[in-house]
């Protein structure tokens, strides 16, 4: 287990990297903490059987490292999540998140994600024993809408139903969830982004913490945004490009400009993937996958970004594959 830590200054939701599924894991976070000191980092949704029932270390462990780091649940067992938020203030977590949503079909079917939107009372009583259960933060994440209905009534007095459960912290994603007839890859396309409904949220709750989450793809936008709101929660654009979080401490924390390089935070990578290897037994593969957009927009980057995908090199060291992707084109030699 990871020592615990003191609880993220309400600065910390600012600005994070949203929980995305089969993305977000300990290593993608290592790499997005390497970049920015500050951004607060979100795991994978977990659901609380795969924590109850299944293998607890596989799914909390973490590196030190990456503090400050949120454990984001899935659920809709008051009991149970509390049980889960246990677990993860014993493994050091500074946050943890309820999950209103996700729109996938399978998530529906455990009766939480976005589908728990339309029962608020069982969220305040899920946030009441979740904090009843830890000192940290317990906080919530949600869209703005059911379906195709677009009353702003309606995740005001969500947000107004669970807030006087004691949650303080919302994040809402700035579309609707359709439960049917979408994918989730279409649900977060496909309905309007409306950020002006998050802002209203802020006006009508000025005393809770409200962050922004969708579509944010540039200093420009965000700073638009927390003129209005707390925070704002990146997602894939963090992921394809996570150069751009190497600019966040200066941007959005007011702190110095970093003289980090692309070259150093792979070198902390490789350093990394040996020491995940000596104590995990983890393949330097499972972890390169997650900085393939290191180097986006760059000269050479198409390369660079094959040889680090390239399955043909897997026998080889990480340190060595480092050395293959900085030679020039025609220099390296793929393992036999």
């Amino acid at each position: 287990m990871q020592a615990a830590s003191s609880s993220p200054a309400p600065a910390f939701w600012r600005m994070s990297v949203a929980p995305m599924m089969d993305w977000t894991d300990r290593h993608c976070r290592y790499l997005h903490r390497l970049l920015s000191r500050h951004a607060l980092l979100y795991t994978e949704m977990v659901t609380t059987g795969a924590l109850i029932h299944g293998d607890v270390a596989r799914h909390l462990r973490f590196d030190a490292a990456e503090h400050p780091v949120a454990l984001q649940l899935g659920g809709s067992e008051p009991q149970d999540l509390a049980q889960c938020a246990r677990l993860a203030q014993d493994w050091g977590y500074d946050e943890v998140n309820l999950n209103c949503g996700c729109p996938s079909e399978r998530v529906q079917r455990g009766a939480f994600g976005a589908c728990l939107m339309n029962e608020p009372q069982l969220v305040a009583d899920c946030v009441k024993a979740m904090r009843d259960a830890v000192q940290i933060p317990v906080t919530v994440k949600h869209r703005i809408g059911i379906d195709r209905v677009e009353d702003y009534g309606f995740v005001r007095d969500f947000v107004g139903t669970v807030a006087e459960a004691g949650c303080s912290v919302f994040i809402a994603h700035a579309r609707n969830a359709w439960l049917k007839g979408l994918s989730p890859k279409e649900n977060r396309e496909i309905p309007p982004l409306r950020y002006e409904v998050v802002a209203q949220l802020k006006r009508d709750f000025p005393q809770l913490t409200i962050a922004v989450n969708g579509g944010f793809a540039s200093d420009e936008a965000v700073h638009e945004q927390l003129a209005q709101v707390d925070g704002v929660m990146v997602g894939r654009e963090a992921y394809h490009n996570p150069w751009w979080l190497a600019r966040w401490d200066e941007q959005f924390f007011g702190q110095p400009a970093s003289a980090l390089t692309r070259e150093q935070v792979e070198e902390d990578m490789v350093a990394y993937m040996e020491r995940e290897a000596a104590q995990h037994g983890t393949h330097w593969y499972a972890i390169a996958r997650h900085m393939l957009g290191l180097r986006a927009g760059l000269p050479g980057a198409r390369r660079w970004r094959q040889v680090w995908s390239e399955h043909r090199l897997k026998a080889l060291p990480a340190r060595q594959v480092m050395q293959l992707a900085r030679t020039k084109p025609g220099a390296a030699v793929a393992a036999g």
